[in-house]
């Protein structure tokens, strides 16, 4: 809550227009009139207990959750006593009423919903709470929790954080990156899960725009003139379409859309191409309404399909059939990308009414049309993953950090399916091996398995699965499980089993980790002391437990040692020659730091390998017990993971440009183009002898006259690359150049 003010003419007249427009767009929702007065009443109740107060922004409070009342009725499509709890959310938390005050005027339902809210709202805000150990990881336990209850507490609270996200330029930099980061590795995942395309789209642009605001301007700016340029094109494109569907009788209307600057964010990332190089930057979505024939849903979407692709071709590769097998969020549709008679890839969406409902509305919707008797037993996939993550959230083994990582992990899986001897289809984990199979079926198939039957071939355990596999389990009774089952299973459930089967063993497993690191320890010449050992259980992330559980996870193989020299001598060159100075702007608060290197003030740095930023790059801070401040992209996955479970160690770590010109920090370019003599020369020429760019590495290889490869090169900053980039593109035969992760 913020300051408390009288509110002026205008402030009501806001509050009235917003409200205004919340009831319009609830009216469609409610079938009754006695719901709308409710809503009313909670309004005029809310209004009331929030009379005054302000955000930090200065507008008016009950904006707030008027605004989530509005996504929960217009983005998830809840019903009226999801939109009274949206209402009344912070209440509880922030005013003298009570949970009791509320069940007596908006009965029970509603404040069991309010009170789910208030539990969630107290543990995330919580400061004091947040300095414990991973009390943040289990903040999320319990916002997960909620599933046990009642989901709509889950769908109001993402609500809540889109609208959160919508006015986060008024929060503090640090909070803001806390809060950014979990959005992204929990809230953006749950609202895909839970088929809330709309609201997850948003929260990763916003996400985007704060945490890569360069990029982020650069690929809206792109958009809205390919838009300008290519609207015509599109239009002739769709022309047809309409024409072909309306002659056959169909009802239908096609929307179009542009990929979201996240999305091509993530695919320019994730691809190594440029912005020029994504070829479905388009989309057409054919909605259409089920008319009374001999034609299902399905049977309709296959013949739309047919039509359009005798007008024009189709990617073979591209073709995305999720009505004949749904994604495990409920998600329908046929996808596929045709070539415009001007040249250009258009991705054309094929959905009915419903099935354009849940895209958009996900679970509330999936549920809606499932009371009204649609769907089969695809539909249930839904149910079932709630079942399973409440399993996860019971088991007393999992602690918190562990567990936000499996749930972070469990939401962004995509499943295969797989066969049985009889033929039942089973769906699991993509990636998962024929022992996570067997462990799926039961632990005792599990413990006793010695090889697998896949397709009729013996093969062994470790088998990765793929879509389509009949697999059979051999067991033995006398087998039992093995360490290095660890090294290759892939499920949650496969690991905690065989983990629950070694723990008789965890002693003897400890001794010989503790033996093993020790002596890898002693070979390389370092001692094996208190100050070591944390190093390494900061390394590998165990942040919370003795050392012996980094004894164990070595003895049991879960750590391997293979790379100890090399992570120790990174870890000591970034101690010396890395390390770098912090000093403290006076301006600015304790978790605001510049980056320099004049040895003024005690906070020492050091520069993330695993996204390894230049001066220049967006980035976020992290701080150790030892003080010391570990600088990682904004970006970074490996830093939204931190973030989301160490917000209390969140610094901003400001360049300090006059500074970074002495340093010389390692990046990769990823190159592609045209292979011609003497092209290699030209490109090493360019960066050692005009650039006077020390080259550390160079890999390139050309087939049927292309190449593409990559250089690791010492910067000094964003400009100095920017400036390498743009030299390099000019080299005739060069098509792309791209900055990728090391």
């Amino acid at each position: 809550m913020g300051k408390i003010s009288e509110f002026n003419q205008h402030d009501h007249e806001v509050i009235a227009r917003d409200y205004a427009d919340l009831k319009e767009a609830a009216r469609k929702r409610c079938s009754d009139p006695s719901e709308l007065d409710m809503i009313q009443k909670a309004f005029e109740f809310a209004n009331e207990a929030h009379k005054g107060v302000r955000r930090r922004s200065g507008e008016p409070y009950i904006l707030h959750p008027i605004a989530v009342a509005k996504i929960v009725v217009s983005n998830i499509g809840l019903g009226y006593k999801s939109i009274i709890a949206a209402l009344l959310h912070d209440v509880v938390e922030d005013t003298d009423y009570t949970v009791d005050d509320l069940r007596q005027l908006f009965g029970d339902k509603v404040a069991t919903l309010v009170e789910g809210l208030t539990k969630i709202k107290t543990v995330l805000d919580n400061e004091d709470k947040a300095q414990q150990k991973s009390m943040q990881a289990e903040n999320f336990k319990r916002i997960l929790l909620t599933l046990n209850d009642d989901v709509r507490v889950v769908l109001i609270k993402l609500a809540d954080r889109l609208h959160n996200c919508r006015t986060i330029e008024f929060m503090p930099e640090h909070k803001r990156d806390k809060i950014l980061s979990e959005t992204m590795f929990v809230f953006i995942p749950l609202a895909h899960r839970l088929g809330l395309y709309g609201v997850k789209s948003e929260m990763e642009d916003i996400w985007l725009r704060f945490k890569e605001p360069e990029a982020f301007n650069d690929i809206t700016a792109k958009i809205n003139r390919n838009i300008s340029d290519k609207e015509k094109e599109i239009d002739d494109f769709i022309a047809p379409i309409d024409s072909a569907l309306k002659d056959a009788g169909f009802k239908f209307e096609i929307r179009k859309r542009v990929k979201t600057p996240y999305s091509i964010w993530n695919k320019m990332n994730t691809k190594g191409v440029s912005f020029e190089q994504i070829f479905d930057l388009y989309a057409v979505r054919i909605i259409f309404d089920p008319v009374e024939s001999k034609e299902t849903e399905r049977d309709m979407c296959y013949h739309i399909f047919s039509i359009i692709t005798g007008m024009y071709r189709y990617k073979a590769d591209r073709v995305r059939d999720w009505v004949n097998s749904p994604k495990n969020n409920g998600y329908e549709a046929l996808h596929c990308t045709l070539m415009s008679r001007a040249g250009i890839w258009v991705e054309v969406q094929i959905r009915s009414r419903r099935m354009n409902e849940i895209a958009e509305k996900g679970i509330a919707a999936h549920w809606s049309y499932k009371k009204d008797g649609f769907g089969g037993d695809n539909e249930s996939e839904m149910d079932k993953w709630i079942v399973k993550v409440k399993d996860i959230l019971v088991n007393p083994d999992i602690n918190a950090l562990d567990l936000l990582d499996i749930i972070h992990n469990d939401l962004i899986q995509s499943d295969i399916f797989v066969f049985t001897p009889k033929g039942e289809q089973k769906s699991i984990e993509k990636g998962a091996t024929a022992l996570d199979f067997a462990y799926s079926i039961h632990s005792h198939i599990g413990n006793k398995a010695i090889a697998a039957k896949v397709n009729l071939r013996l093969l062994p355990l470790s088998y990765v699965l793929k879509t389509g596999d009949q697999v059979e389990i051999i067991t033995a009774e006398t087998e039992k499980p093995k360490r290095e089952w660890l090294n290759f299973v892939k499920t949650r459930k496969a690991k905690s089993m065989i983990m629950d089967a070694l723990k008789s063993e965890r002693q003897e497993s400890v001794k010989i980790g503790r033996k093993m690191l020790s002596e890898q320890l002693e070979a390389l010449g370092y001692p094996s002391n208190d100050k070591i050992i944390n190093r390494l259980m900061e390394s590998y992330e165990i942040f919370e437990s003795k050392p012996e559980e980094l004894y164990f996870r070595i003895g049991v193989g879960l750590i391997k040692l293979t790379n100890l020299q090399e992570m120790l001598k990174k870890s000591v060159e970034k101690k010396s020659s890395w390390l770098h100075w912090f000093k403290t702007k006076e301006e600015k608060k304790d978790n605001d730091f510049i980056i320099s290197d004049d040895g003024v003030s005690q906070h020492k740095y050091v520069i993330a390998s695993c996204c390894n930023p230049i001066p220049g790059d967006s980035v976020i801070g992290f701080k150790a017990s030892d003080g010391t401040v570990t600088v990682h992209k904004r970006s970074c996955e490996t830093a939204n993971s931190l973030a989301s479970k160490f917000g209390d160690k969140i610094v901003v770590p400001r360049w300090e440009e006059a500074k970074t010109q002495n340093l010389s920090f390692l990046v990769r370019l990823s190159l592609k183009g045209f292979d011609r003599i003497g092209i290699i020369n030209d490109i090493t020429r360019y960066i050692s002898f005009v650039m006077s760019v020390n080259i550390r590495r160079f890999c390139l290889s050309t087939e049927d006259g292309v190449f593409d490869g990559f250089i690791d090169l010492y910067v000094h900053d964003m400009k100095d690359l920017d400036r390498l980039i743009k030299k390099l593109q000019k080299i005739e035969g060069i098509q792309s150049v791209i900055r990728t992760d090391l």
